[in-house]
């Protein structure tokens, strides 16, 4: 049993990659049982379609980041810069599934998108918790700038761009 496991694992770690360098529409599973080596047969022992090894890929992406914030204690004055080391930290460990999730949104399948916007809003939903417990005087207008600064990141990543990332 722990062997069938490790192997999903491999299955979801080599299908970030490959959805993250791809992109949705062309990443197939043909490719990632590949990278896994398996057989495309034993991915739809796991999952049913691409659509679902894709949102299989987005809900650990999503709980990852979703946990990641969740451990950020600071004050007030500290807290967007705190989020924001977690988030380089994600970013420096687990590049591909933050890539990959700043992208989905772009993904017009409505099952997924429907599913992305619903783990966009669980994140937004922390981040702007996070900052009302602080005491921030507008949450949401922080957590919106947290969001906003994330997405920021993630291109500059992507397109090898530091100098879009000019923040004081």
């Amino acid at each position: 049993m722990v062997v069938r496991e490790d192997k999903k694992e491999l299955i979801l770690d080599k299908a970030v990659g490959i959805f993250a360098e791809n992109g949705y529409y062309k990443a197939t599973t043909a490719l990632i049982a590949k990278a896994a080596g398996v057989t495309q047969p034993y991915v739809f022992h796991f999952f049913k379609n691409k659509e679902e090894l894709f949102i299989a890929v987005i809900d650990r992406a999503s709980k990852r980041i979703y946990e990641a914030f969740s451990e950020v204690e600071a004050p007030v004055e500290k807290l967007m810069d705190t989020m924001g080391k977690a988030f380089m930290d994600m970013m420096k460990t687990h590049k591909d599934e933050i890539i990959l999730i700043m992208q989905s949104h772009a993904i017009s399948e409505p099952v997924i998108r429907k599913h992305v916007r619903e783990k966009f809003r669980i994140v937004q939903e922390l981040v702007t918790e996070k900052l009302k417990t602080a005491g921030s005087p507008n949450p949401e207008a922080g957590a919106s700038q947290f969001l906003s600064n994330g997405f920021l990141i993630t291109v500059a990543e992507v397109l090898e761009l530091p100098q879009l990332l000019c923040f004081d």
